[in-house]
């Protein structure tokens, strides 16, 4: 039904997120955090005919490349809950790999970087 301009509401999710996830829990924050890494398993080349059409979506995301949890969440308009189950489903399978994010570097030492900047002030003036 349409309303006085022409709008019409968005359809309502059809399949819930219980249903996509098979009733499976939240795997643990350590494994699959927002920020880790995900991408298709190189030894994966086949894609089996037993994986549901959210799997395999997710699967054909991650066959471009890493991305991050949140990434894929975003571009799948997925919960981000069930993004999570239906990942840590996929790994299980050995269908993706996932990586931890790159630790943040740490900060330099001041000491270090007057030296440096001291160096090269005296070598160029």
């Amino acid at each position: 039904m349409t309303g006085h301009d022409g709008w019409e509401p968005e359809a309502p999710e059809l399949v819930r997120p219980y249903v996509i996830t098979k009733g499976r829990g939240l795997p643990d924050e350590e494994h699959l955090s927002l920020i880790t890494l995900v991408t298709a398993s190189a030894e994966d080349t086949r894609r089996p005919a037993r994986l549901s059409p959210e799997e395999q979506s997710l699967l054909d995301l991650c066959s471009a490349g890493y991305l991050s949890v949140a990434e894929i969440a975003g571009h799948t308009h997925f919960p981000l809950g069930v993004v999570r189950i239906l990942l840590a489903s996929l790994k299980e399978g050995g269908h993706i790999m996932t990586r931890p994010p790159v630790a943040r570097a740490r900060p330099a030492d001041k000491e270090i970087l007057e030296e440096v900047l001291n160096g090269l002030r005296a070598k160029f003036g």
